[in-house]
């Protein structure tokens, strides 16, 4: 019997030995899929060695942002995809062909670490050619003292292409062997007569822990109230009953989200200073996504809001921006940059209206829906003079601005105007900013009221079909 044992004891040891492998064999198979399953996870990193995705971002803030409800679940955001250019810390977002000056130009928006010293060549695929130039950067002045900022790169167009359809961005200092290591992006915009396929376009950058579903609904169904067709959010995150509502207006073709989460390349920052949060680059890379969302609607949009969620442009003497821009067009003249001055409704003060026949018709509503309800909010903190020309939004032509920052444009044909108060004014409603002010302090603006009515039977609407609000809680 010894003999036996001893004579199977080698097979024994291989049996354990394929059974420890195919257990190996398995946990790998099983990492590989969850991998490939996870957002953003069907690109194969091997595939295009120049694509870089990032990871959601989670901000490392302890307290809530404007954005935010605290003690709301924030769930991961998809990635945006950004082209690296090999040799450099410049990262390149998006591509389009510039008419608007005698010699034709291909403008590439960029994110780059504005002390890089980089000798830039542009890769033209003009139908079946490959022209190469030298690029000329220049970088955004509104960097906010990060290390890194948002640039444009300008590459010549041969006048033998009429339309470029893609470029590539190299180094003069790491110049491919072989034209199948360029990654290239598309030219957009290459067509200028489909103009205005859209009166208002409002692009909304950008979003990041957000869990206000409430306000989101209600802002956007004011937008619609104000004439406005198009709203583009570029995202990096937000809660599952926020995801709900984007994608329920996604649908419809209202919303257009954008994903833009660039936390694996680039430490950036949740603040627009580095002093008050440490990162590379300002608040999300927010100057770079609006930047992006101008050109993207340069020919489809007659004008383009830069916004917050949490703002509204309210005309004074008229209801809509169809409206108002007219106006604002007679009065200051036409491919103006308009600037509203921002006015703040504290969402963490509720007080009684200044007469009893004030009282909002929606005041106690939608208690079941996380955020804020802005029909409850109607005292607005004094205008800060120290925050006067700094803090306000903008609707322009987008044709006639060539870069844009959060407060403003940075270059334009025709400059800004600021529009009037009594005209029209921007609505703010988010946390106190002067915090030593009493309620007492706080004007009356009942002015939102005004649109209450088409308000409270939208956002009913929506709520109901975006499955946030049961029937017998309606308002």
């Amino acid at each position: 019997m010894t003999q036996n044992k001893e004579l199977h004891l080698p097979d024994i040891r291989r049996l354990r030995h394929m059974m420890y492998v195919c257990l190996l064999l398995t946990a790998l198979s099983l990492t590989l899929v969850i991998w490939l399953c996870r957002p953003g996870g069907n690109h194969l990193p091997w595939k295009q060695p120049n694509r870089v995705t990032s990871k959601p971002q989670t901000s490392g803030r302890k307290h809530a942002t404007h954005n935010q409800i605290p003690g709301n679940k924030v769930v991961p955001g998809r990635s945006a995809s950004l082209v690296k250019v090999n040799g450099t810390k410049t990262l390149l977002t998006s591509a389009f062909l510039e008419h608007r000056f005698t010699k034709k130009e291909v403008r590439v928006i960029a994110i780059v670490l504005r002390s890089e010293k980089v000798d830039y060549r542009c890769h033209l695929r003009c139908e079946n050619q490959l022209n190469i130039s030298s690029g000329f950067r220049f970088i955004h002045h509104d960097h906010f003292g990060f290390p890194y900022g948002a640039a444009h790169i300008m590459c010549p167009v041969p006048p033998s292409c009429e339309s470029p359809a893609h470029i590539a961005i190299t180094s003069a200092a790491s110049e491919p062997k072989d034209e199948m290591e360029l990654h290239f992006l598309e030219v957009e915009n290459q067509r200028t007569d489909s103009f205005y396929f859209h009166d208002f376009t409002v692009c909304i950058s950008t979003m990041f822990n957000f869990t206000n579903a409430l306000q989101l609904v209600q802002s956007l169904e004011m937008f619609k109230i104000l004439g406005v067709n198009r709203v583009v959010v570029y995202k990096t995150n937000c809660s599952m009953e926020t995801q709900r509502a984007l994608n329920y207006y996604a649908q419809t073709g209202f919303v257009e989200e954008v994903p833009w989460s660039l936390s694996e390349f680039l430490s950036v920052s949740d603040y627009w200073s580095p002093e008050h949060n440490p990162g590379v680059l300002h608040y999300f890379g927010q100057i770079p996504a609006l930047n992006d969302c101008l050109y993207r609607h340069m020919y489809q949009a007659k004008y383009v809001a830069m916004h917050d969620i949490d703002e509204l442009i309210l005309p004074q003497s008229v209801d809509s921006w169809v409206d108002l821009l007219p106006l604002l067009e007679k009065n200051f003249g036409v491919d103006k940059c308009y600037q509203f001055e921002n006015n703040v409704f504290p969402n963490n003060i509720v007080l009684p209206p200044s007469m009893p026949e004030t009282k909002p018709p929606a005041q106690g509503c939608w208690k079941s829906v996380t955020g804020v309800n802005i029909l409850e909010h109607l005292y607005q903190e004094p205008v800060n003079l120290r925050n006067v020309g700094k803090s306000f939004k903008i609707i322009v032509n987008p044709q006639a601005v060539f870069t844009t920052s959060v407060h403003g444009v940075l270059k334009s044909t025709n400059g800004c105007v600021w529009v009037n108060r009594t005209i029209a004014r921007m609505y703010h409603t988010r946390s106190q900013q002067q915090t030593l002010l009493k309620p007492g302090d706080l004007i009356y603006d009942g002015r939102l009221l005004d649109y209450s009515k088409r308000l409270l039977t939208a956002v009913n609407k929506a709520l109901r079909e975006i499955g946030l609000l049961s029937g017998d809680h309606v308002c």
